[in-house]
């Protein structure tokens, strides 16, 4: 058995016991949760008012780029270490076989952002290999959500890239994760070091 073939039955494997284990109704509505208010600033949805994230960078103010790569749950490089307040321009590719995310938040947004990333998957916006737009674009009319369109995340069908550029605070224990679920359980998180 080749490892792309273990590692495909793994992640099939997580996806279904997440999907057991945490079913949302599927009524339920509200808006994505990105890590972000309607204004695209920093915004803490339940971390105790005291997460602060950065905010969407010009790439003309970059001084670095970092290339992730994303492969099927884990991140190529694991860390990322930037100066505080360092506008930083992320290439992403997804490099897998499966869709994933690069996702900059604290450890609470994520976890706040899964139950949205889980209702995606019901109402069939996220499938194992691919992202179904016209699903997306049905469930944004029908509930308010699901395009996942915010400056902090890139969801990404395999072999597709993005840039994100962001501009880091001066403190915060954050975190670029994926969060489809059963990615971010299964390891596909890294950690942002901040230094001065």
């Amino acid at each position: 058995m080749s490892k792309s073939t273990i590692v495909r039955a793994f992640c099939a494997a997580t996806i279904f016991a997440a999907t057991a284990a945490f079913t949302l109704p599927a009524t339920a509505a509200g808006k994505h949760g990105s890590g972000h208010d309607d204004h695209g600033k920093a915004s803490d949805h339940g971390n105790d008012g005291a997460a602060h994230i950065g905010k969407p960078g010009k790439a003309t103010s970059s001084t670095k780029t970092v290339v992730i790569k994303m492969y099927d749950n884990y991140y190529e490089p694991e860390s990322v270490t930037v100066k505080d307040g360092q506008t930083v321009r992320f290439i992403i590719q997804n490099k897998g076989e499966f869709v994933h995310e690069f996702n900059i938040a604290t450890a609470a947004m994520h976890k706040a952002h899964a139950p949205e990333m889980m209702m995606m998957m019901e109402h069939g916006v996220l499938e194992p290999d691919k992202i179904n737009w016209a699903a997306a674009k049905k469930m944004q009319k029908d509930m308010g959500h699901g395009m996942h369109d915010e400056p902090n995340s890139a969801l990404l069908d395999p072999g597709k890239s993005a840039e994100i550029v962001w501009t880091f605070p001066d403190a915060s224990n954050l975190q670029f994760a994926c969060n489809v679920p059963g990615h971010y359980d299964s390891g596909m998180v890294g950690e942002i070091k901040l230094s001065h």
